[in-house]
């Protein structure tokens, strides 16, 4: 289904799920109406069935940009990005970014491979972003 963004409305398309249900997928393209729990019990929605798909994300994003509401565009933005990372990387991107748990330039390639292998570019520059104000805090890890 194409969906022109452009013409979103904060009001009477929100929640997507109530109002726009046909709009919405899973990753894997099955509709909210076919994640049932008889579909669970009899097999045929496996865990897969179930992650949310960056088109949502997206959408849900357009929302939030609609409502003027600019951190949470960002992180549906950011979210988006983030179901094609594996969940073990975002696991140990998500340690790599805690305080004094990694140099700048550890950082920086976690950033560069993010953006090159999955084209997570928003994700890439918040954390050359965090990497920034790390080092200007001093909470870079000191070898």
């Amino acid at each position: 289904m194409n969906i022109d963004v452009k013409n979103i409305n904060p009001i009477s398309d929100y929640p997507l799920g109530e109002k726009r249900k046909e709009w919405l997928k899973t990753s894997t393209g099955k509709t909210l109406d076919e994640i049932t729990l008889e579909n669970v019990i009899n097999g045929d929605i496996k865990p897969e069935d179930i992650r949310i798909s960056p088109e949502t994300l997206k959408l849900q994003g357009e929302i939030a940009k609609k409502g003027n509401r600019p951190t949470i565009t960002k992180n549906f933005e950011r979210a988006s990005e983030m179901v094609a990372i594996p969940d073990d990387k975002i696991l140990a991107t998500y340690n790599a970014l805690r305080p004094y748990r990694s140099s700048k330039e550890e950082l920086f390639e976690i950033a560069d491979e993010l953006e090159s292998k999955y084209s997570a570019v928003v994700i890439s520059a918040f954390i050359k972003e965090a990497a920034e104000v790390y080092e200007q805090r001093g909470q870079l890890r000191k070898d």
